[in-house]
């Protein structure tokens, strides 16, 4: 599918990951409206800090995906939806489950319905690592088991499961992509890679963190956009999940070493308890297999293997360590 002449609606625009795609989209000349949360502030949240040829190209639709009416109305005239509006904090999804059901689950089916109802050319979902729980197996293709192991995962199992049973039931044109952690600039403290880089550059050096042992495989922003952008073009991607991920994997201990290193501090890290997960609800272990998004898509990642991981968590701290975005984070504060 050739994006260029398509109108293209992003879901959650406001968001880390859905500003960072929909600033690109409109750098390479498409034509995009941004879904943002509706809110009293008329904040289109990271879409405030894009610059002004960005944001003139833009056109911005203030709403809900809980509300199937609202969604209805700014999925009209659109070709292709990347729906990424979502609730991700796993630890909010401890305290408040009812919230990720609502916004997850029926937002999800709400840009299925009206999908099926407008004849959308095609529905990019978004998925999450989180779906595999511990690794069974390493690396994990999109063949492993599916997990519950927090409220949160359990909730984009189900939204996978609906995009997945519109595919087969209508034919809605549904391809699913399933990032494994995506960093970089923007991102939420509530994430492992910003809780320790702005601990860093706030001048700590006990760093608060929670489990240290469990291995991740972080994938950078600007490679998770390019594998956004790669998916909503492969028609070869209808019906389809896709990992997008680096296959490279790491420890937590493992991670603040390297960004002490980089930063040229020394750290000593100290468990807080209320930041450990459950027991049985943390995911001890992830590690993608992203063949097959090189095989349907042609995607790979640029920030792969070590070398890369160091080239994207430089580029991420020279973000956070510039003071006008440090200073719109509370170091050290546990965000939920």
């Amino acid at each position: 599918m050739n994006l260029k002449n398509k109108k293209i609606l992003v879901t959650g625009a406001d968001g880390f990951i859905g500003s960072h795609l929909s600033e690109e989209l409109v750098r390479t000349g498409h034509n995009v409206r941004a879904l943002v949360l509706y809110n009293s502030f008329n904040s289109w949240g990271w879409l405030d800090e894009a610059p002004p040829d960005i944001q003139d190209n833009l056109e911005v639709f203030a709403g809900d995906v809980r509300d199937p009416h609202g969604v209805k109305e700014a999925m009209q005239g659109c070709d292709v939806v990347i729906h990424l509006a979502a609730l991700v904090a796993i630890p909010y999804s401890y305290h408040s489950p009812d919230t990720y059901l609502d916004t997850n689950i029926k937002g999800t089916l709400n840009i299925l319905q009206a999908a099926r109802h407008l004849d959308i050319e095609k529905v990019v979902c978004t998925s999450t690592s989180e779906v595999y729980g511990t690794a069974r197996y390493v690396p994990i293709d999109e063949e492993h088991p599916l997990q519950g192991q927090s409220p949160y995962a359990a909730t984009k199992i189900a939204a996978d499961q609906m995009a997945i049973a519109f595919n087969k039931s209508f034919a809605t044109p549904v391809a699913i992509i399933r990032p494994f952690n995506t960093y970089g600039p923007r991102q939420s403290a509530r994430a492992v890679i910003p809780t320790v880089i702005t601990q860093i550059a706030s001048g700590q050096r006990v760093i608060k963190l929670g489990a240290v042992h469990p291995t991740r495989d972080f994938n950078y922003i600007k490679d998770t956009v390019r594998g956004f952008m790669a998916v909503a073009k492969s028609d070869n991607a209808v019906g389809e999940v896709i990992n997008i991920g680096s296959n490279y994997e790491i420890s937590i201990g493992g991670l603040v070493e390297l960004i002490a290193e980089i930063m040229q501090v020394k750290v000593e890290i100290q468990t807080e308890q209320e930041r450990l997960r459950p027991e049985k609800s943390e995911v001890e272990r992830l590690w993608a297999d992203n063949s097959k998004a090189r095989g349907i898509t042609g995607w790979k990642p640029e920030y792969g293997g070590h070398e890369g991981f160091k080239r994207g968590l430089t580029e991420t701290i020279t973000w956070f360590s510039d003071m006008d975005n440090l200073k719109k984070y509370r170091a050290g504060t546990y965000n939920l």
